[in-house]
C-alpha cells in the first residue's frame, strides 16, 4: 500500500522558518510530480508548490520567495523550506504525489495526512 508520510509541523513565531518532510513508500513504480497543498480553517484547499520528476517547480504567488521545494527522487522525498513566515501560512499542509504504483496501469494522485504549521504574530 502507498504511504506518504509529512513531518515538521509546528509552532513557529512570525519571521520564523520551518522545513516540511514527506517521504513516500510502498510499491511504488514512478513518481510523476509531488507537492504541497495547504488548507486554513474555513478555507479551500489550496496549491502552495510542485515539483516534477524532472524537477520543475512551480509555486502560488502568496509563497513565492518565501518558500522552496525540493526533492530527492532516489528517496521518494519531497520538502518545503518555508522562510518569513507570516500569520496567513497557518494551516493544514498535505503532501500529495501523481504515481503510478507497481499494482496499476495508470497514474494516481495519494495524499498524506497533513501536518499543522501555525504561525503567530
Amino acid at each position: 500500500q502507498v504511504q506518504l508520510v509529512e513531518s515538521g509541523g509546528g509552532l513557529v513565531q512570525a519571521g520564523g522558518s520551518l522545513r516540511l518532510s514527506c517521504a513516500a513508500s510502498g510499491p511504488i513504480f514512478s513518481i510523476n510530480t509531488m507537492g504541497w497543498y495547504r488548507q486554513a480553517p474555513g478555507k479551500q484547499r489550496e496549491l502552495v508548490a510542485t515539483i516534477t520528476s524532472g524537477g520543475s517547480t512551480s509555486y502560488a504567488d502568496s509563497v513565492k520567495g518565501r518558500f522552496t521545494i525540493s526533492s530527492v527522487n532516489a528517496k521518494n522525498t519531497v520538502y518545503l523550506q518555508m522562510n518569513s513566515l507570516k500569520p496567513e501560512d497557518t494551516a493544514v499542509y498535505y503532501c500529495k504525489a501523481r504515481l503510478r504504483s507497481v499494482l496499476e496501469w495508470k497514474e494516481y494522485d495519494y495524499w498524506g495526512q497533513g501536518t499543522q504549521v501555525t504561525v503567530s504574530s
